[in-house]
This record gives structure tokens, sequence and C-alpha cells, in this order.
């Protein structure tokens, strides 16, 4: 479930508040992975199962905004960080950056569209080679896309230190001689090093202790301000989501299914799956507390997802029309996207 943690000492300096145009456009982007065959299926000659990671996602990110993602542990979050990035490529659907197709890149275009969109991951210690020294690893990411020529990397390193707030002699040791908030320090310094316009941070801070995860989104602050970056901010999180971001998208079983500004969204959630996650963080207050299940049942399963509403089986609203067919996410009158029949049904619209 949803986590909202205790964050000290976050910094009163807001994100850009005037996002501009769309920067990455997603249109009902699927993706699905091959499931393990038993022999038994196998002999039967069986169809192989597949797990349906991602289905008909619809997103837009704007350039200057910062864009939270929420949603249940195995929702599709990082496959859906990961398709952005190329790392997976998609089942169908398209991702557009600057109006470009990017499954279509190739070449040259492939390697500037690389360069342009950037991912800092969640394992801070695997993601980093622990042969290499930080210096390394920053010059390998220099040289290989040719940012600099030779001369000048040494300087360049020395410039990201100081954008990440780590001591230049720090360059000289390898990944293990760090702790987990710096070694995610230097995650990041290679992600800046290739001047990326796009920031893709999936779950940034939630490896790391509570007093460290404050230091880092203070940091990504700072960044976002003095670069002009783009970030797609992947959390559990509540709090951090809602501090950091100018919208968030709730996503549900590989689909997204509310998205709107941050405070209409912790202040009036539509959709009952939204609902369920903000009725679920922790709160201090023991008279604040809730006594019931935020939700019930278990989370159906992404190999055989249930038909018409994903949410269905588990929301306390549903109607016969959610267990037959299934909402798109359309806008409400509050300006909003949702995919719920209930909702759209409280604003006089018809079934999505």
């Amino acid at each position: 479930m949803m986590d909202t943690g205790l964050l000290p000492v976050l910094s009163t300096e807001a994100a850009p508040s005037s996002p501009g145009a769309p920067l990455l456009v997603v249109e009902k982007l699927t993706k699905t992975f091959p499931r393990r065959q038993s022999l038994r299926s196998l002999i039967r000659g069986e169809p192989r199962k597949r797990v349906h990671a991602l289905s008909d996602v619809d997103l837009t990110i704007h350039r200057g905004e910062t864009l939270g993602i929420v949603g249940e542990s195995g929702c599709g979050k990082s496959t859906l960080a990961r398709c952005l990035v190329r790392l997976y490529r998609t089942d169908s659907g398209r991702i557009a950056y600057a109006g470009l197709d990017v499954g279509s890149l190739k070449g040259a275009d492939l390697r500037r569209f690389n360069r342009r969109v950037q991912m800092v991951f969640q394992d801070p210690y695997g993601s980093l080679n622990p042969r290499m020294t930080v210096r390394a690893t920053l010059a390998e990411a220099l040289s290989v896309h040719r940012m600099r020529p030779p001369r000048e990397i040494e300087g360049r390193i020395n410039e990201l230190m100081d954008l990440v707030h780590l001591p230049r002699g720090a360059a000289r040791r390898r990944p293990h001689e760090f702790s987990g908030g710096q070694r995610q320090r230097i995650g990041i310094a290679r992600a800046l090093a290739l001047e990326p316009d796009c920031l893709v941070a999936d779950e940034l801070v939630s490896a790391l202790d509570v007093s460290v995860q404050a230091q880092m989104v203070n940091l990504l602050l700072e960044l976002q301000q003095r670069l002009q970056l783009t970030v797609l901010f992947i959390a559990h999180d509540l709090r951090l989501v809602r501090h950091l971001s100018h919208r968030v998208a709730v996503m549900y079983l590989g689909r997204v299914v509310e998205l709107a500004e941050t405070e209409a969204l912790f202040t009036r959630p539509r959709h009952p799956y939204t609902q369920a996650l903000l009725k679920a963080a922790p709160e201090l207050d023991p008279r604040l507390r809730s006594t019931s299940d935020a939700v019930r049942g278990e989370l159906p399963s992404p190999v055989n997802p249930p038909p018409g509403c994903p949410f269905h089986t588990r929301c306390p609203d549903a109607i016969a029309l959610c267990m037959t067919v299934r909402p798109e996410l359309k806008p409400l009158l509050d300006g909003r996207l949702a995919a719920c029949h209930i909702a759209a049904a409280e604003d006089g619209l018809a079934a999505l």
C-alpha cells in the first residue's frame, strides 16, 4: 500500500509554476511480458500467457512540469518509465517526444533522444558499475555521447560533482565507498552529464532514510529550477508527490485511472481507487485515523485482468456497468481526467 512517511526539512521553494507545451505524449501505450510456461502447458500445447503490465495508457507531460505517478506495487509505474526511455519496446501505442515518434527513431536520432530523456533508477547501487570510479562513470557518459572534447571532460566532471553537492575529490572513489544517498546523487550526476530536457525519477528516494529523502527532494527541486528540467516523479510516498508535483497520475493494474492538478486530486479525489489510496495513507493524529479497510480484496492478476473497469472487483460503489464496460480516461466537468462510470454519472456525463 501507499506510504506518506515522515519527511522533515522540505524546501519551501516550489517547482516551476507555469509548465509549457507538451514535451512527452503517450497514446494508447500497451506492454505485456510473456509468462513462464510449465512443462505440462508445453506438452498440452497451451498458448503462452502474458502479463499485462500496461494497457492503453494515455499521458501528456508538459515542458517544465513535474508529473507525479502513484499506485500500488505492480501497477505498471516502473514499466511505464522504462518504456518512455526505450529500455523496453512497447507492444503497441505511440510515444512522441517534442512531436517526434520515439518508436521510429534510429541511429543518430535515437542517440539524440537518449540524451534528452534520462532516467535515475530506484537502486542507487545496482545502477552503478562497482568496478568504475565516479570519474570513470561520468567520463564514459560524456565520451560516448561526445558531450565534451577530451580536454574539457575533467572540468565538466567537477561541475557535475558541484551540481549534486558532492566533493570533487570523491570522484576518485568507487560506489561501495558511498552511502545510499551519495550513490543516488552520483546517479543524478550521470543523468545530468548528458544535459537532458526530461528526467525520469523511478522511486528516487524509496531506498533511502527519511532524513536523506528530504535532502534528495530539495536537490531535485533545486536542479529543476536551475536547469529548467521536466520531471516524471514515480513514488509511493504521497507526501513527496504532493510537495513536488504540478499534476498527479494515479495508476491501477496497468492503466491511468485519474489525472488531475495536485491539490485538486488530494483535496477532492474522484476515482474510488484514488480515494482508497488517500484513505490508506497513515495519519499521525489518532483522531483522524480510519478504522475501516481502505481497499477490500486482493489485487487482480495482471495475467487475467477483470472485464469492465479493472477496479470493480474491489470498488465499494461498483454498479452493473462497471462489470462489463471498461471506462475510458475522459475529462470531467472540473477539468481532470478520470476513468470511472460513477464519477461521470455524478457530473451528469454519458458513460465513459
